[in-house]
């Protein structure tokens, strides 16, 4: 058993970013309307518009994955040995401490990402791409307490369950809550775009 909720891509609300280097777009929060100090996780869309730090945030584990432009390159510095994450090509992905000290320089103007920030003393968050096929349908399976399908490109049908196929466009989110997390959900992917699969396990309630 799972509640499904659909979340379009044009209803999400753009705001300032605080250094105002870019704007963001909540996609989901958990709890609901928590801020950027007390959520356990938060999914959202992000216009970097210019180069500069990123914010810091104790104890949460991130994942960037590039949706468009050119791209970005991540400096992350700091106490631990220097490193940097090249997000270049739609889909590529960063996952980095949230603490660490990162520095984003643009390839080529600005760029749109999508952002996965998960509390890591209360839960546990995971990130597959799903390529869609034109003439097929695949298969997939998801085993957690929330799961987030984010329609990265393209248009897709995704049926979780039992429910009937749903139609995503470009932008749009499938939330997945389940009653028991233990349990897998089916799900099916028609369509040529691609879907970002984002499931997210409690591990403090």
């Amino acid at each position: 058993m799972a509640t499904l909720t659909l979340i379009r891509g044009a209803g999400l609300v753009a705001a300032p970013w605080k250094n105002g280097g870019g704007v963001t777009r909540e996609v989901a929060v958990f709890p609901e309307r928590a801020g950027m100090n007390d959520f356990m996780w938060r999914v959202s869309i992000a216009d970097v518009a210019r180069a500069g730090p990123f914010s810091r945030f104790e104890g949460i584990d991130r994942t960037l994955v590039l949706l468009s432009g050119a791209g970005m390159v991540l400096d992350e510095t700091g106490a631990r040995a220097a490193k940097s994450h090249a997000l270049t090509r739609a889909l590529d992905i960063a996952r980095f401490d949230g603490a660490a000290q990162i520095d984003a320089r643009l390839v080529d103007g600005a760029t749109r990402d999508f952002n996965l920030m998960v509390r890591r003393d209360a839960a546990r968050g995971e990130l597959d791409v799903w390529h869609g096929q034109s003439q097929a349908r695949t298969q997939h399976s998801l085993s957690a307490d929330v799961a987030l399908l984010y329609c990265a490109s393209g248009q897709v049908a995704l049926a979780a369950g039992d429910a009937e196929a749903l139609s995503l466009d470009t932008g749009d989110t499938l939330r997945i809550d389940m009653q028991d997390p233990s349990n897998a959900l089916s799900c099916t992917l028609e369509g040529a775009g691609a879907v970002l699969a984002i499931s997210i396990r409690y591990t403090q309630r």
